[in-house]
């Protein structure tokens, strides 16, 4: 059999790992070994966080709109069963952002229902 010599290969994956780890602290992002369990480690974590982060969103749109509603003698939810009953079909990022940065549109969805 032929020898075959993997020495541009192994820098090649070497080379991919280490950059992928760069700004990476202590050893993980100059230590192979280590900088491969980092990085799955942080594929782990940026999946789980990615979920999170879209309940944190919607955490704040709600909270964002129940604030604006309060202010006409509303809560939150009765705010929105009165959207779904009249077939206002606005989700909640758009109504939190018509709520801070519009408000006089957003007395006229109010006074609509």
């Amino acid at each position: 059999m032929t020898r075959v010599k993997r020495g541009t290969i192994k820098a090649k994956k070497k080379r991919n790992i280490l950059k992928q780890t760069k700004g990476f602290r202590f050893g993980r992002s100059t230590k192979v070994a280590q900088a491969k369990e980092a990085l799955v480690h942080a594929g782990k974590y940026s999946f789980a966080h990615r979920k999170d982060k879209k309940a944190d969103k919607r955490r704040l749109w709600q909270v964002k709109i129940n604030a604006a509603v309060r202010k006409y003698d509303m809560s939150y939810s009765k705010f929105i069963d009165k959207l779904k009953k009249k077939s206002i079909n606005l989700d909640r990022k758009i109504l939190a952002e018509i709520a801070e940065k519009n408000p006089e549109i957003f007395e006229k969805i109010i006074k609509s229902l």
